[in-house]
């Protein structure tokens, strides 16, 4: 069982930055896939960025502007967003997932509560 709580959303004006972190329990946070994932009112939910065991994959929209990492030893995963845009305003969740990485949002099995992120224009 892991448990996911995101921090770090907030207001910011178009192309400001934020880094959004998930702090995750468990001893064995190593072994799980994450991803962050967000839903705009009104949409679905869609993958934006995972982190398996090396490098992060992306969405096309935040490609280029957006960084996911990891820091195994604080059990913490963080997306680093730059250049936001107003488009990227949306509910941003953390999720986990035993196996390998996916951009699915029904593979993963954990999920935060969320964090709400708003770009003004």
């Amino acid at each position: 069982q892991v448990q996911l709580v995101e921090s770090g959303g907030g207001l910011v004006q178009a192309g400001g930055s934020l880094r959004l972190s998930c702090a995750a329990s468990g001893r064995t946070f190593s072994t799980y896939t994450m991803g962050w994932f967000r839903q705009a009112p009104g949409k679905e939910r869609e993958f934006i960025a995972g982190i398996g065991w090396s490098n992060g994959v992306y969405a096309e929209s935040v490609k280029g502007r957006f960084t996911i990492s990891r820091d195994n030893a604080k059990t913490t995963v963080y997306l680093q967003m730059n250049s936001l845009k107003p488009e990227d305003t949306a509910v941003y969740y953390c999720a986990a997932r035993r196996g390998l990485l996916s951009r699915i949002r029904d593979d993963y099995e954990y999920w935060g509560q969320g964090t709400q992120v708003t770009v003004s224009s």
